[in-house]
């Protein structure tokens, strides 16, 4: 009987635990998306004030100077720039809410029909950086945890910092002036990438996507290397390590399904920066994507795509640090099992 009772209440103490342990996740949960709305409503309204800002009359610049003033003045109504900021800023929010961007001032074509299919050639070229990055880095942080100390080891580290210390741009000159000019083997401009074959857009991509998977794989092989170690560090590890377990089956199947949540954190952070980041590199190779666009824009003036494109980088930045907030949440054992 009195087993039957203690072994009930166990069972109750086990049953509440979980019932609070999936009440506090639930309220991290619902924390954290709220204060990603807050940063991207934040976001947003930099991006308006920072636009609005910008020295210069911007119905001048798109008449250019032999403008009178009374076609600046017409210009202006016609924009909408002669009502007061507050009207202009809630008439913008309305039209964000319901999914659109305003008409571009040199096009006169809707935003929107700009934007989406050039951040479809963001998001492929983010994304052939990431299938690539992403393993590879995994990799090499095994491989050094797996070899510290040693000769791999240092070579890793060493060109890791190197990656990390090397910017973007001096990366995409130096892959072009190796590649492109010396061997002859790549084109150093991905202007035509998505208009012809297959075969001739992975040629194009292979560059641009090159200099931002450099970019970031020192970043995230440093950490994945970190988080191992880390947790190679633990008693439950070195007592796998006295039963005399192979090193690489103590990575793979103890260190690495521990560190997890680390490192899925430290790839949710690049992949953001990875569709940030590619506005330099479509830049320098002429890739018809979001980044070039918004370059092309704010050359133009055209604030309602300058404002387009950072309202799209900004929600994909804060929409990935927000996925790798509730990833670590989720794969944290502590918060899953409370004591």
């Amino acid at each position: 009987m009195v087993r039957e009772l203690s072994a009930a209440g166990r069972v109750g103490r086990r049953a509440r635990a979980t019932s609070g342990g999936r009440a506090l996740l639930l309220g991290l949960f619902v924390r954290r998306v709220v204060q990603g709305i807050l940063t991207l409503f934040a976001a947003v309204t930099l991006i308006f004030a920072g636009t609005n800002l910008l020295p210069g009359n911007i119905a001048a610049t798109i008449l250019g100077q032999t403008a009178t003033p009374s076609a600046v003045h017409a210009m202006e109504r016609e924009l909408g720039l002669d009502q007061p900021v507050l009207v202009r800023y809630g008439r913008w929010l309305g039209n964000l809410a319901h999914g659109e961007f305003g008409d571009s001032y040199t096009t006169r074509a809707p935003v929107g029909q700009a934007v989406a299919p050039r951040l479809f050639y963001t998001l492929v070229l983010a994304a052939s950086a990431a299938f690539i990055a992403v393993p590879l880095s995994l990799v090499l942080g095994m491989l050094a945890v797996l070899r510290r100390g040693g000769w791999l080891d240092r070579c890793i580290v060493a060109g890791m910092r190197l990656s990390v210390a090397l910017p973007e741009f001096f990366i995409g000159y130096l892959l072009i002036a190796l590649f492109s000019v010396s061997l002859q083997w790549l084109p150093s401009s991905a202007a035509d990438a998505g208009s012809g074959s297959l075969g001739a857009w992975f040629t194009s991509l292979a560059l641009p996507c090159a200099t931002l998977v450099l970019a970031i794989l020192g970043h995230m092989t440093s950490m994945t290397r970190a988080a191992l170690l880390d947790v190679m560090a633990q008693p439950f590890v070195e007592m796998a390590q006295l039963k005399g377990l192979p090193p690489r089956r103590v990575i793979v199947r103890h260190a690495l399904p521990n560190a997890i949540a680390p490192i899925v954190s430290i790839v949710a952070l690049n992949l953001a920066y990875l569709t940030v980041g590619a506005v330099v590199v479509e830049t320098i190779f002429v890739y018809p994507g979001l980044g070039q666009y918004m370059v092309d824009s704010v050359v133009k003036r055209d604030v309602p795509a300058v404002q387009a494109c950072g309202v799209v980088f900004g929600a994909l930045y804060v929409g990935l640090n927000l996925l790798a907030d509730l990833v670590s949440i989720a794969a944290n054992p502590r918060l899953r099992h409370p004591r």
